[in-house]
């Protein structure tokens, strides 16, 4: 429990992230399929994800 409280903020960024892309991906996606991110449900919830955790770790102390 202590770890998660340590990276909640890391942890938020990614849930949202994860939305973010598969929203991106669904709503905008990839028309001819040769994008390599926004092809692929995976490839797009995975990136958010990612981007998100850097976002939400910007938001931690020290």
């Amino acid at each position: 429990m202590k770890l998660i409280l340590k990276y909640k903020f890391i942890l938020i960024g990614s849930l949202l992230g994860i939305v973010a892309g598969f929203s991106y991906y669904y709503f905008i996606g990839c028309a001819s399929g040769t994008c390599a991110i926004t092809s692929s449900p995976v490839n797009s919830s995975l990136y958010g994800a990612f981007m998100g955790g850097l976002l939400g770790d910007s938001f931690r102390k020290g």
